[in-house]
């Protein structure tokens, strides 16, 4: 986020401190969600455990998407403050950005819950997260197993991470990495940042890195849409047998990825469950009790043998079915 973005969100924020407030919002029966993206599946499904959370607890729902931008996301918190909501649930778009939502949100009393991503500062009720660095970890120890059983003595990898102005992109950058140094793979190129999180946008990353790198032996990726065009790259380059994949999240189609070895393990976060937690979190706290300040919900390992296993859980809490 470049500074004078983030000055004028702040400016914003500080402008919005002075919407004319109702005083009907302990009254007011309606959670919103404020997602970054609906077309990306991960935050579609995360909508639907906060519906499903915020129904539970006798609250009517509706989710409004940024397009990935912080400016919209904090012209959605204005909207659904002067529309009287009973409280917010909220996946920044980024960390940097989510303080000028917080204070827009407590300025009008309105209770929020974070859901993933995290924020740098503010006032919030509880933070609802995946184990990333646990869970990236994982997917690199999975990655660097399998270049031992290859016989690779060098394994050059290459990351295509989400923004890491992002806590949790922070985390599952640092979780990969340490994973392959202790396996003895430290020789990393040159990262991509995602901005568009889109299979076209990482098609071309992992094309570059391919043609920059001849002995590149895996991959990282810290979604899973854009996992699948790095794939496509790699098919494209005819160098499926050679590259090691790892991936973050997951979709009906990591499944038969992973049993075909196409994919080595995909660090599958569980967006139902986290949505349902966060929303319950919201619907505790408006019933007057104090739910956890944090929460951590643990990241699945899926791999070719164990994805059968986990294929009833990942089909709810996971892929949201």
């Amino acid at each position: 986020m470049k500074r004078r973005t983030f000055i004028a969100l702040a400016a914003a924020a500080a402008a919005a401190t002075t919407i004319s407030v109702s005083p009907v919002f302990a009254q007011s029966k309606e959670i919103v969600y404020l997602a970054p993206a609906l077309d990306v599946p991960f935050w579609r499904t995360v909508a639907k455990g906060v519906e499903a959370g915020a129904k539970e607890g006798g609250y009517t729902f509706q989710a409004l998407e940024a397009q990935n931008n912080a400016q919209k996301q904090l012209t959605n918190a204005q909207d659904a403050i002067t529309r009287g909501v009973a409280g917010i649930v909220i996946s920044p778009t980024d960390s940097s950005t989510a303080p000028s939502v917080l204070k827009l949100a407590a300025a009008a009393k309105i209770p929020v819950v974070i859901c993933d991503i995290g924020t740098t500062e503010g006032e919030y009720v509880s933070f609802i997260a995946s184990d990333n660095t646990a869970g990236a970890k994982g997917v690199g120890e999975a990655v660097a197993a399998a270049a031992k059983a290859k016989g690779m003595k060098e394994a050059p990898y290459g990351m295509i991470t989400i923004s890491l102005a992002r806590i949790n992109g922070q985390k599952r950058t640092d979780g990969f990495r340490s994973a392959m140094e202790a396996g003895g793979y430290g020789k990393e190129i040159a990262l991509q940042q995602m901005q568009a999180y889109t299979a076209d946008e990482s098609f071309k990353f992992a094309q570059d890195m391919l043609t920059g790198n001849p002995n590149l032996k895996a991959m990282f990726i810290e979604a899973d849409t854009p996992a699948m065009g790095a794939l496509r790259a790699i098919k494209a380059s005819n160098r499926s047998g050679d590259i090691i994949v790892g991936a973050f999240d997951g979709i009906p189609e990591f499944v038969d990825l992973l049993k075909s070895g196409e994919l080595t393990a995909a660090g599958m976060q569980q967006p139902w469950l986290m949505g349902e937690t966060a929303a319950k979190s919201l619907t505790e706290h408006l019933a007057g009790k104090t739910p956890p300040k944090e929460v951590l919900v643990p990241v699945m390992i899926a791999t070719s043998t164990n994805i059968e296993e986990l294929l009833p859980e990942a089909k709810k809490n996971v892929f949201g079915e």
